[in-house]
């Protein structure tokens, strides 16, 4: 018998969040009174969470037996044909993207506990990750683009608040700013999409449109000489590239580490910033349908991938070197979308999620410890006092750089080999860009480990230090309340690979929710016949490229910064113009302050003086009043309120209905 899944059920996932967001966020703030205290705040908060991890984890079990679930739960609005409702459809990749959101989640709230401790804005904090983590939720469960686009907008909105939780702070208040004005460009191009999709499909929901998908295939776009499924396509990808920070629209993301710490493993690693990704493999079926929009992606991704793990490399603040190692590895999953490996992504966004988030809370533990020093340049040798934070990061790093065994080394590569096996014009690139980035990745995540817990100590060079504005560092071990969430992610990012490779890329898990024309786009096909089994897999490694690239990173990274710590200064100084343009990140937020800033100003410009001052006011208001004091001024020659004018035209009307007749006779 096929098991069933409960409305109920699914309701509670998203509202048990919700709930513990509301309380903590009302009585539990100065908004009403601090009704209830740090402790209450936080417990009702994880207690919501932790239950909705149970739920999803049951949801997954009940998936994986064969149940689905694709209903609407609530109608809100129907205006004419447009039904606006509240749905859910769960599936294999929903139920995963509840259990990989959840999971995160509950340990980031566990964590929060040590590291915002004391922090004025401890009950407010908790509400708002709370939050965060219903608007996730929302998006991923839904099976309708309006249920998809508000849970899309609310974790774009709670990332604006949480980026800027600390709004005292300039750099803070930028960043959050930045963030919300850079992710409006990808969520306009998200919207036509979504525009389109019911201009010419009549609905919103999921599974009717993807009934439609053959008819709207063969549809022009008036008046160019595009498909319509193509244009389409790029549109909804612009979205997924904002919110996913692929290139050029990802300038937000290093920023936003201006945020605390815990916001960093939460949005910017694990679960926000993958919401592009998911939103692609959930739209395989129109994807499907269009090589360009494919060939634009493996562009995008292969940029992305390559140019921003290099930056990684000349980067000294630990959460941002981590922050482009996030970029660089949404790259390798938009290169995964690209070549139709849409499994192989969702993998990597798993695997990625666990070994990321401990990377950043690993490096909260770090800054911590260093009185919240994040200059990896005055660090050093901490490995002695911090064991347990030092361990878990090596380990998060091993998964980062694809050591064989580690849950990174079987999504990467399984990337890296649909990558090779794809057929599309623009997938020689973006091999290239994800094989290269093997040996980058093992540079910078080895030279954080090594400048971080390596080394002699230099926390006395600091020179906040030397001037006596900081205190001396005497780091110690985080409390057990941070580091015990560090030890389940190192064991989540040490085996989760292993266990869920077969299942996740080759089972059923996602038979009916990914679409992949193998026909046309065979990059699984040849995958599938090229891994045999996890085991099997690894040893292969030794016989390919990326393992000696990645121990040729290892070693370039050891040697310049255990060994030899004077030479990449020197390097610098030798390519003086090329570290010059690294450092500025390519000019691109010089680029979008000077060129985007400025043609949105000519627009905005363009459009008040044309259309606000133009139209608007002169053409329809200023117009509208002349028109009618016109007409009355005329009208009112006809009221005179004398009778003999009124007699007049009387005999006047008589006389003109009696010529009218003769003429007529």
């Amino acid at each position: 018998m096929t098991p069933t899944l409960s409305p109920a059920t699914l309701l509670a996932v998203p509202l048990l969040p919700l709930l513990g967001c509301l309380i903590a966020g009302f009585p539990g703030t100065a908004l009403v009174g601090n009704r209830i205290g740090r402790r209450a705040s936080h417990w009702v908060t994880i207690l919501g969470v932790f239950l909705s991890f149970l739920l999803s984890c049951y949801v997954l079990l009940q998936v994986t037996n064969g149940a689905r679930f694709d209903a609407t739960i609530y109608e809100w609005m129907v205006v004419g044909d447009f039904r606006m409702e509240v749905g859910f459809l769960v599936d294999g990749l929903t139920a995963l993207m509840m259990v990989v959101v959840t999971s995160v989640s509950l340990l980031v709230h566990v964590y929060t506990i040590g590291y915002m401790d004391g922090d004025p804005g401890y009950n407010r904090f908790f509400s708002y990750i709370s939050l965060f983590t219903f608007s996730m939720l929302m998006l991923c469960m839904s099976n309708n683009f309006l249920q998809l686009f508000f849970g899309w907008e609310a974790v774009g909105l709670v990332s604006y608040l949480l980026i800027g939780f600390w709004f005292d702070r300039e750099a803070a208040v930028f960043a959050n700013f930045k963030a919300f004005m850079v992710n409006r460009v990808g969520d306009f191009g998200f919207i036509i999409g979504i525009a389109l999709i019911y201009a010419y499909a009549g609905t919103v929901n999921y599974g009717e449109v993807f009934a439609q998908v053959e008819g709207l295939a063969g549809v022009i776009l008036p008046g160019t000489s595009w498909m319509l499924i193509t244009a389409i396509c790029i549109f909804l990808f612009i979205g997924a590239m904002g919110k996913s920070a692929q290139f050029p629209l990802h300038v937000w993301l290093p920023d936003s580490m201006e945020g605390p710490t815990p916001i960093s493993a939460l949005i910017h690693a694990a679960t926000m910033v993958t919401a592009g990704i998911f939103m692609v493999a959930r739209m395989s079926p129109l994807f499907e349908l269009s090589d360009v929009a494919l060939n634009f992606i493996l562009v995008i991704g292969g940029i992305t991938a390559l140019f921003m793990g290099i930056l990684g490399i000349v980067s000294n603040d630990i959460k941002k070197v981590i922050a482009y190692s996030t970029l660089s590895q949404l790259g390798y999953m938009t290169v995964a979308l690209g070549v139709s490996a849409y499994s192989a992504a969702i993998f990597h966004l798993m695997t990625h999620a666990f070994f990321k988030a401990l990377l950043f809370l690993g490096s909260g533990s770090v800054i911590i410890a260093m009185h919240h020093s994040k200059d990896m340049r005055w660090m050093g040798g901490l490995h002695k006092y911090m064991p347990i934070t030092s361990i878990t990061f090596l380990l998060a790093t091993f998964a980062l750089v694809a050591v064989p065994l580690f849950s990174g080394f079987y999504s990467k590569d399984a990337i890296i080999h649909a990558s090779h096996a794809s057929h599309l014009p623009a997938a020689g690139f973006a091999s290239f860009a994800v094989t290269a980035g093997v040996f980058i990745t093992a540079v910078y995540a080895f030279r954080e480990y090594f400048l971080v817990f390596m080394g002699k100590p230099r926390w006395d060079q600091d020179p906040e230090v030397i001037a006596g504005r900081q205190e001396p560092c005497h780091p110690k071990e985080s409390p057990r309340v941070v580091t015990v969430p560090l030890i389940i992610l190192a064991v989540l990012s040490v085996g989760v690979g292993f266990f869920t490779m077969m299942p996740v890329l080759f089972g059923s898990l996602f038979d009916d929710s990914i679409f992949v024309n193998l026909a046309q786009h065979p990059a699984m096909t040849e995958l599938r016949d090229a891994i045999v089994g996890p085991g099997a897999m690894a040893l292969e490694a030794f016989v390919g490229l990326p393992l000696y690239l990645m121990l040729a990173g290892v070693l370039v990274a050891w040697y310049c910064y255990i060994v030899n710590p004077g030479l990449p200064a020197r390097i610098a100084r030798a390519i003086q113009p090329v570290y010059n343009v690294l450092v500025n990140k390519y000019y691109m937020d010089w680029l979008w302050i000077n060129v985007g800033a400025g043609a949105a100003r000519l627009v905005g410009r363009g459009l008040y003086h044309g259309g606000d001052r133009g139209i608007i006011e002169t053409g329809i208001v200023n117009a509208s009043w002349r028109l009618v004091g016109w007409t009355a001024g005329v009208t009112r020659w006809f009221q005179s309120g004398y009778l003999y004018h009124y007699a007049l035209v009387m005999v006047l009307g008589v006389f003109v209905l009696m010529s009218y007749f003769i003429w007529l006779a």
